[in-house]
């Protein structure tokens, strides 16, 4: 059984990689600073930022590979307008095809979005296909709110979103909801912006029919699926008060849960609630919550070790570890069986 991690964050990357950020944020206010440059990166530099940190707690912790995208919280698309947003995202996708080239058995890429508040999803179609057909990616990061916490974007059942999802239908990958940093104070950007986020797509989700249009069409909500396991009798009896069908057929056929969830209760709650087919691994490390819990005395994102702890057959935890995703992510699978796993 191989171990899979969905959900991983280059939250760890080089320094330059910041400063350039830093540069096109200084150009906002004096625009007639000179554009700037990503300075060189070495390989042994990224070696050195992964092996002493993500890939490090894969091994202690017993996975096998990682999900890896650019640090969530850094997408950041409130910031600036679509060029700015395009070319820091190309640069944070070109470093993530440079770690999976230096670790391609313990890394497989999934990219940010140049996203944009007020700027038509269609214009991110263009990257989601270089990095999936170019870089050998299997699936992109999708913000359903650019504005950083104002919720200016259309819900994710509305037909401005259609042309992204034809594409991620046309090349069979799924998307990662997640919002990035929020710039509203009223929302902790990891406390509640991303709660608020996965709780707030799955709504969206069962007030549409977005599956009826796109069978086909896969999204992971991450964080555990937010609010939602902790209050499916609210969510089964609202699909029934407005008239849905039941969350099995109307949502769940086409939405996955992850496991980054931070203690055992709530990890037992999600296992009892939600159905064994739709709960992908993942841990978020080296992300959100990086402590060791005093309670236990144990990081709270080695979250493997809560999957262990559960009294379930070991079919159903090899779904979770690593058949699920599979299946959830073809490009993966694809990519692990030319590799004979």
């Amino acid at each position: 059984m191989m171990v899979i991690d969905c959900h991983g964050h280059y939250t760890t990357a080089p320094p330059q990689l910041q400063a350039f950020r830093d540069g096109q944020i200084a150009r906002l206010d004096d625009p007639g600073l000179p554009a700037p440059e990503l300075a060189a990166i070495g390989d042994d530099e990224i070696r050195e930022s992964v092996e002493t940190n993500q890939l490090r707690l894969l091994r202690e912790r017993g996975a096998d590979m990682t999900i890896f995208s650019p640090k969530a919280s850094g997408m950041a698309h409130h910031i600036g307008d679509e060029a700015m947003s395009r070319d820091w995202t190309r640069a944070c996708n070109d470093l993530i095809r440079r770690v999976v080239g230096l670790f391609p058995d313990q890394f497989i890429g999934v990219c940010q979005l140049p996203q944009s508040p007020g700027v038509p999803i269609a214009h991110s179609v263009e990257e989601l296909e270089r990095c999936v057909l170019d870089l050998g990616f299997v699936g992109c990061n999708l913000n359903p709110d650019p504005s950083g916490g104002h919720w200016t974007a259309a819900p994710l059942t509305d037909r401005s979103w259609y042309p992204f999802y034809e594409k991620l239908v046309e090349l069979d990958v799924p998307a990662m909801i997640h919002v990035s940093a929020s710039c509203n104070p009223n929302f902790h950007h990891t406390g509640a912006h991303y709660i608020n986020a996965d709780t707030t797509a799955f709504m969206q989700f069962l007030q549409g029919d977005l599956f009826r249009d796109f069978p086909e069409l896969r999204f992971i909500i991450p964080h555990g699926g937010g609010a939602v396991p902790y209050h499916w009798g609210r969510y089964r009896g609202l699909a029934d008060m407005l008239k849905r069908p039941p969350l099995a057929e109307h949502v769940m056929r086409n939405v996955y849960f992850d496991t980054c969830v931070y203690h055992q209760p709530g990890i037992d709650l999600m296992f009892r609630v939600i159905d064994i087919d739709n709960i992908l691994f993942g841990s978020e490390m080296v992300g959100a919550v990086r402590g060791i819990d005093p309670e236990t005395r144990q990081y709270f994102d080695d979250t493997k070790r809560y999957i262990d702890a559960l009294d379930i057959p070991d079919s159903d935890k090899r779904k979770v570890f690593e058949l699920n995703a599979r299946r959830v992510y073809p490009r993966l699978d694809a990519a692990l069986k030319a590799r004979g796993k």
